[in-house]
């Protein structure tokens, strides 16, 4: 009986109260900084891309919707030869941002990502791919991590080491 008795307590009081409804097509909700929508793939400061398929991303997906295949440049720099995400998979969980140690993966709080059709949901490279750095604008994985840069090689950059033969280390 008290049960009932709340039920029809809480439903008065809420009956005064101004609806919050939002005509979405004309006014945009506003979304939180940290709101996990589109994926995108950035570029480092210098304009080339951060990604070095390394296949972190593909691995620490739990619905295995990435795909991507490695190459490498004439400077030894990898790259990837393609890169696909099937976003009618895709949970936007972020383990894939927080897995990409070069920052090249970033979530962005775009929410906007309908189609008619399932396979217009698969992105390419091309479509992933934006022109700036993204969250991380001075970070440049290549000058941090002692890897052929312009002008430069290995161990020649500043505060390098000279890189390691690991060959010399095996029994």
């Amino acid at each position: 009986m008290i049960s009932i008795l709340r039920s029809i307590w809480l439903v008065f009081k809420h009956l005064g109260r101004k609806k919050e409804t939002v005509l979405y097509p004309e006014e945009r909700p506003v979304l939180p900084p940290r709101f996990r929508g589109r994926i995108v793939l950035t570029r480092d400061p210098d304009g080339e891309e951060r990604c070095v398929a390394c296949y972190l991303c593909a691995v620490a997906c739990p619905v295995d919707c990435i795909d991507l295949a490695a190459a490498e440049d004439p400077h030894a720099r990898r790259y990837p030869e393609f890169f696909r995400i099937n976003f009618s998979r895709c949970i936007f969980c972020g383990f894939c941002e927080d897995a990409c140690p070069t920052y090249a993966i970033q979530l962005t709080p775009d929410c906007e990502m309908s189609e008619h059709e399932r396979p217009s949901l698969v992105y390419e490279k091309e479509d992933l791919l934006i022109s700036g750095p993204g969250k991380y604008h001075d970070y440049n994985f290549y000058r941090e991590a002692g890897v052929t840069v312009r002008g430069k090689d290995k161990g020649e950059a500043r505060e390098e080491r000279p890189p390691v033969d690991f060959r010399g280390l095996l029994p």
